[in-house]
Formats: structure tokens, C-alpha cells, sequence
């Protein structure tokens, strides 16, 4: 008997391709034939992280593919509207000759389509095709019950009919969700300005269209995380927290190398001592605050784990950080990737300094790390709100009057966030139930299920 033909397609971008490629994993480990399609940027990214020797065709069972995202080799994909707008426009039909192409070539027929919620774009051209049609939303069950409610936000005046807000409100959808201001929702940045207006606003306001398409929709969270936003929209199942494996060793579609030195340099360190420090793969820092962040993890006195990206931070200067890496090479730890699943469930990490980027906080959340969030943009204030204010197992950094997070900030935020025995606890509980959840008879474990017997039919 053929196994199920399976096609993901994740948005092209690092924290939506992460989740995917957990799920492949393990649908590849229930008997399913996956192939995943990047854009060929995001492809050729995929292939050039992986460790030497890993091969090219396929990650661990998966087939790896890719398609055109529209934009020209030289065109900048930091500009999310041009992105946006340029994969809207070409990536159905690319999608639609790749599934032509592979059959063609003899790969069994695709019985299935699981597709980011992001992308839904596509769902139409491949339900012609008479493929079926699910999703992951790979970010909060709050973040799509607040897309899912734009129409009404519209007409209640809180949001014009492009996604500026209309008043200064803080509003809560119903009990149980984090708190969250109009200028702050999840298509905008931290000066209340809609990310790449206005294409992105654009596809957030057909997420309706999109979850009436699939014929079920996933997310990466877990009951008691998100009671409230999935009592709101019971429709949305959540298999999460998603993982790999559970040796977190598989290679998860990461864009750069991860540095693997940092796992040893953690078995160095005593429990629960060490700051790690990342802020996801699209934060851009000044110099001037990314020179603030850098003295105030010296100042704390603690170890401390930092990803630096190689495009983190832009004009730096040069000595200054050749003088600081020399300054804090006994205590501090600079990588430009990790493996973050594998450093958040070792012993030695104290907290997570973290953008609260969602595939993050989840990482947080299971492996029971405090926090210290310093979101940046899009749903990362909405997760903040989660962490600080519901769950509260960590706690919000400041900025001064200058929108700068200041050394003394940081250095007392940790201290506090490490020093705070409530925190620990509430932490420690969300971790037990997060894996309560993932466990057999637990409710993602039962959702996941109930997932892979409708993919089988």
C-alpha cells in the first residue's frame, strides 16, 4: 500500500518554516510522504545550513523542493510588502506546475495540501487540483482569533479599514486572552505603524477566507496555555507544543548553521546560571542599543549565551566589538545560530531574554525558562502579554524616554526575573503541562491524532 502523498508549504520566513518542518518530521514518522516546498531563496538558505555531507534531496524522509517566489536574485526580501505582494501573485500558479512536475516524474499523486495559514493564497489553486486542503497557523490561537476578528474591530471603530488605529484602546476578546493595546496589534510595529502596509494588513484580513477553505486548522499551542482563544474558536486545534523528536536532533529548516560549541560550553556551567539571549531571525538592532544590550549582560555578572546574527546589527563598530568579545570571552558566550530547542531544555539556562517570537516562547514554555521580553514587532507584543500578564512567568523590559532599553535596565530585569521564586514555580507548572498535553491521552496528543487519521482517510 502507497503511503499518503503530503505537500507543506510553510510562509517564507524563518519562524513560519520552523514549525512546518516539525510537523513533516513527524508525519514522516507516521508513515506519510512529505514533500516541503520553500521558495527557492529559502531554499537554497535551508541547504546551505544543513552539516556538510547531509545531502540535498531530503532532511530525515522529507523531499525537499522549492518554487519561485516572483521577485528577482537581487530584489530585497527584507521588504515584507514587495515579498508579500510578489508571492500572492506568483506562488499559486508555481505551486500548481510543481505538483504537475512531481507527478510527471512518477511521485505518487498528492492526496493532501497543508499549507501556513499565511499562505492561504495558494488553497484555492490547489483545491482545483483536487488536493485537500489543511493548515497550521504557526503562531498564537490568540494572534488568529484577533486576525479573525478584524471585520468586527472595523466596525466597531477601533481599526480603520487598513489597519491604523482609530483609538487608543486596550482590548480583550474575551477572558482568559492576554490584554492588547490598537496600537499594537499583530500586522503592526512597536511605533503603532501596520508592517508593510499594506499587503501584509491585506492577507491578515482574509484569514477568514483562508480557515473557510481548509478543512482543519492546526496551531502550535496547547490547551491550558490558550483556554481562552480556543473556547472563542473551538475549530482551531492545537497539537503543540510541536517538537521534531525527542532528542531534538533533527535539523528543522533552520536559514544559517547552527553553531554546535554552544551545547558544550553549557555542560561547562552550573544549573540554572546562564542568560540566553536571542531575538529571532528578523530583529534589527542600532548600535547604540545593541552596544546598551551588551554591557548590561556584562554587568549582570552571570554567563551568558548571545545570538548575534550576522545582519543583527547594522553600522556597529567594528573594534568596539572585537574589544567587548575579548572583554567577556571567560563569561560570555557569542554564537550567529544555535540549535535553540536543545539549549532552552539544558539544566544550565536561568532565563530567556527573548523577542517572544511564538516558535520561541512555545521552546520556553516546555522547557519551563523564565522570561525577559523585548519584543520587536507583528504578534511578539501580543505573546508578550501572555508570558507577563496570564501565565506571568516573566517579565517586560522598559524602555527610557528615548525608546532605549538601558544597561542598568537589562542588568536589574534579569536579576529580578532570575532572583523571583513565584516566576520559577509558574514556570515549572506551565512546563509540566505543556507536556501533560503532548503526552499520550493529553489533548494535543489526542488533536494530533485525530489530525493523522483525517490526513489518512
Amino acid at each position: 500500500m502507497s503511503k499518503t502523498h503530503v505537500v507543506i508549504l510553510p510562509a517564507p520566513a524563518q519562524g513560519h518554516v520552523t514549525p512546518l518542518m516539525e510537523l513533516s518530521h513527524r508525519l514522516v514518522d507516521h508513515g506519510f510522504e512529505v514533500t516541503f516546498v520553500n521558495t527557492e531563496m529559502q531554499h537554497a538558505r535551508v541547504l546551505r545550513a544543513l552539516p556538510a555531507g547531509s545531502g540535498t534531496a531530503a532532511i530525515g524522509g522529507i523531499h525537499l523542493a522549492s518554487i519561485p517566489d516572483g521577485l528577482a536574485n537581487d530584489e530585497d526580501r527584507s521588504d515584507l510588502n514587495k515579498l508579500t505582494d510578489s508571492c500572492h501573485r506568483h506562488m499559486p500558479g508555481n505551486l500548481e506546475r510543481l505538483v504537475a512536475e512531481m507527478e510527471a516524474a512518477g511521485r505518487p499523486k498528492v492526496k493532501w495540501f497543508v499549507g501556513d495559514l499565511t499562505a492561504g493564497f495558494c488553497f484555492e489553486v490547489v483545491r482545483k487540483l483536487g488536493i485537500r486542503v489543511a493548515s497550521l497557523w504557526p503562531a498564537s490561537a490568540a494572534c488568529l482569533a484577533t486576525l479573525l476578528n478584524i471585520p468586527k474591530l472595523i466596525e466597531e471603530g477601533l481599526i480603520g479599514d487598513h489597519g491604523w488605529p482609530e483609538r487608543d484602546e486596550t482590548l480583550q476578546l474575551c477572558p482568559g486572552m492576554p490584554p492588547l493595546q490598537t496600537s499594537l496589534m499583530p500586522w503592526m510595529d512597536k511605533t503603532g505603524v501596520p508592517i508593510a502596509h499594506p499587503a501584509v494588513f491585506e492577507v491578515s484580513s482574509r484569514i477568514n477566507k483562508f480557515t473557510d477553505i481548509a478543512e482543519v486548522v492546526v496551531c502550535n499551542s496547547f490547551h491550558e496555555a490558550e483556554a481562552g482563544a480556543l473556547k472563542l474558536f473551538p475549530n482551531i486545534l492545537p497539537i503543540g507544543p510541536l517538537f521534531a523528536d525527542g532528542e531534538l536532533r533533527k535539523p528543522v529548516g533552520h536559514f544559517l548553521p547552527e553553531d554546535e560549541r554552544c551545547i558544550t560550553w553549557l555542560d561547562a556551567r552550573p544549573d540554572r546560571s546562564v542568560v540566553y539571549v536571542a531575538f529571532g531571525s528578523m530583529a534589527i538592532f542600532a548600535p547604540r542599543q545593541f552596544e546598551e544590550l551588551a554591557v548590561g549582560l556584562e554587568l549582570t555578572g552571570r554567563p551568558f549565551l548571545w545570538v548575534v546574527r550576522p545582519d543583527f546589527t547594522l553600522g556597529l563598530d567594528k573594534a568596539w566589538l572585537h574589544e567587548f568579545r575579548q572583554r567577556v570571552a571567560g563569561k560570555g558566550m557569542i554564537v550567529s545560530w544555535c540549535s535553540q530547542q536543545q539549549v532552552l531544555a539544558h539544566r544550565a539556562v536561568a532565563c530567556f531574554v527573548s523577542h517572544c517570537g511564538w516558535n520561541s516562547t512555545m521552546e520556553g514554555v516546555r522547557n519551563g525558562v523564565p522570561f525577559l521580553c523585548w519584543p520587536y514587532f507583528c504578534d511578539q507584543f501580543l505573546n508578550r502579554s501572555y508570558i507577563t500578564s496570564v501565565w506571568r512567568t516573566g517579565l517586560p523590559v522598559a524602555p527610557d524616554a528615548d525608546g532605549i532599553i538601558t544597561r542598568e535596565e537589562l542588568r536589574g530585569k534579569v536579576e529580578q526575573v532570575v532572583g523571583d521564586a513565584e516566576i520559577r514555580e509558574r514556570a515549572r507548572l506551565f512546563k509540566d503541562a505543556a507536556r501533560r498535553c503532548i503526552s499520550p491521552g493529553g489533548s494535543s496528543y489526542e488533536n494530533f491524532e485525530s489530525f493523522l487519521k483525517l490526513l489518512s482517510e
